[in-house]
C-alpha cells in the first residue's frame, strides 16, 4: 500500500512571481510529485508557455505554465479537463498572502474552483473570500489552521514501542530540499521492495498526499513533541513499515527558522540524513547571516540526537552537474560520509545507506 493518498481532483497551482525561486517551493513540490492532485498547470506569467518541469529541473513533465487563470481555464475547456482545485503554491517568508494575490484567489473562487492554501493568512477568515466561496459553493481549505486543542497529543513515551527504523531528513538551511529528498527516498525504498512511510511535517507534504502528516508550525509548542510522537507511532501501529522517514523543517542553526530539535528529541530517529546546498554561503533570505559549516552542523545533530548522520544529500542550486559531483566528492573527503544529489543521480546510493542502517538494527 502506498504511503500517499489518492487524488482529490485536478488542480492548477498558483505561483505568480515566485516559481523557480525559494518562495515557490510549495509549487515546486507539487510539480515534482503529488498524489493528492492531478496538476494540470502552473500559473506564473514570467514563464508562460514553458513546461514547469523544464523550468525547474531541465526535464519536461507535461505540466504547462500559464500567464494567468483565464489562459489556464481556456486550455482546460479545450482539453476537457475537469478542474476542481486552485492550489496556492506560494511559500513566502512569514507565510503571508502577497497583496496582489488576493484578487487572483477571488477570481479562482468565482470560476468555481475550491482553494487550498498552506499560508498563515487563513483565506477562510477573509470575509470577502469566504462570502464568495459560499456563493460559488466551493471550499476554502487552510492547511496551516491549527487543530482543536482537544485533539492534540502530549508526549507520552509510546514512541519507544515503535519497531520501524526511523530516519530523520534534516538540513543545513530552510528551503534546501529536505522534503523533496524525503519523498524521493520513500519512492526509492518502495521500488526496492522495502515498506516505508513518510511523516510529513509541513503543508506541502500534506498537499503532496502524505498519509501521515502534522503541520508542525501550526502547533502550540507544548504539543509539538506529542504530535510528532503520535503521528510516528500511528504510522507504525497502522502500517508496520520497515522504515519511517521524518521530513525536517528549517535547520538547527537557522536564525529565523530553527527546526529539527523536536524531530530529534520526540521523533527518536535511529539515523539522520542531512540535506545541504554547497553553493549557499548565507541562510536563505537573511544576508549577513553566514551558514554554519557543514561539519559543525553534523556535529550538532549527532550531539543532540546521539544518533549518526549516515549521508549528506546535495542541493545543486547554483551548480552544474560537474561542479555538483565535485562538491559531493569534497563533502565525502571532509566528513567521511557518502554524498549525492538525488535529483541528478537518483536514490540508489541513499537507499543503500538506509538499508545498511536497517540491517544493522535487525542484527541487534
Amino acid at each position: 500500500m502506498s504511503t500517499f493518498v489518492t487524488a482529490d481532483g485536478e488542480a492548477l497551482v498558483y505561483c505568480e512571481g515566485a516559481f523557480n525561486t525559494p518562495n515557490g517551493k510549495t509549487a515546486h513540490g507539487l510539480v515534482r510529485f503529488t498524489r493528492r492532485y492531478r496538476v494540470r498547470g502552473v500559473i506564473d506569467s514570467r514563464y508562460a508557455g514553458r513546461d514547469a518541469g523544464e523550468v525547474l529541473d531541465g526535464v519536461a513533465c507535461d505540466i504547462p505554465v500559464y500567464a494567468d487563470l483565464a489562459a489556464a481555464l481556456e486550455a482546460a475547456a479545450t482539453l476537457g479537463w475537469q478542474l476542481s482545485y486552485f492550489v496556492v503554491g506560494l511559500a513566502p517568508d512569514g507565510g503571508r498572502l502577497p497583496a496582489g494575490s488576493r484578487a487572483h484567489v477571488l477570481e479562482a473562487i468565482n470560476a468555481g474552483l475550491n482553494v487550498d492554501s498552506g499560508l498563515h493568512d487563513f483565506l477562510s477568515e477573509d470575509a470577502g473570500l469566504a462570502g464568495a466561496a459560499d456563493a460559488a459553493n466551493v471550499v476554502l481549505r487552510d492547511i496551516r489552521r491549527p487543530p482543536p486543542r482537544s485533539e492534540l497529543h502530549f508526549f507520552t513515551g509510546k514512541i519507544e514501542n515503535v519497531t520501524s527504523t526511523i530516519i530523520a531528513m534534516l538540513g543545513t538551511d530552510s528551503a534546501v530540499g529536505k522534503r523533496t529528498t524525503a519523498v524521493k527516498l520513500i519512492l526509492g525504498l518502495e521500488e526496492a521492495g522495502i515498506s516505508a512511510e513518510l511523516i510529513g511535517t509541513g503543508q506541502t507534504s500534506w498537499m503532496q498526499g502524505a498519509r501521515y502528516s502534522v503541520v508542525v508550525d501550526s502547533l502550540v509548542s507544548d504539543f509539538m513533541a506529542g504530535e510528532i510522537e503520535h503521528v510516528v507511532w500511528l504510522a507504525w501501529k497502522e502500517q508496520g513499515p520497515d522504515v519511517i522517514v521524518l521530513e525536517g523543517q528549517g535547520s538547527l542553526m537557522n536564525p529565523a527558522y530553527p527546526g529539527g530539535y523536536e524531530l530529534l528529541s520526540a521523533g527518536r530517529p535511529h539515523a539522520v540524513v542531512v540535506q545541504h546546498a554547497p553553493a549557499r554561503t548565507e541562510y536563505d533570505g537573511f544576508p549577513g547571516y553566514p551558514i554554519h559549516p557543514l561539519a559543525r552542523q553534523i556535529a550538532a545533530i549527532e550531539m543532540i540526537s546521539d544518533r549518526p548522520v549516515i549521508a549528506v544529500t546535495v542541493n545543486h542550486e547554483g551548480l552544474d552537474a560537474e561542479t555538483t559531483h565535485a562538491a559531493c566528492a569534497s563533502i565525502t573527503a571532509e566528513t567521511g560520509l557518502p554524498a549525492f544529489d538525488v535529483l541528478l543521480d537518483g536514490t540508489d546510493e541513499l537507499v543503500q545507506a538506509v538499508v545498511q542502517r536497517l540491517h544493522l538494527r535487525n542484527k541487534r
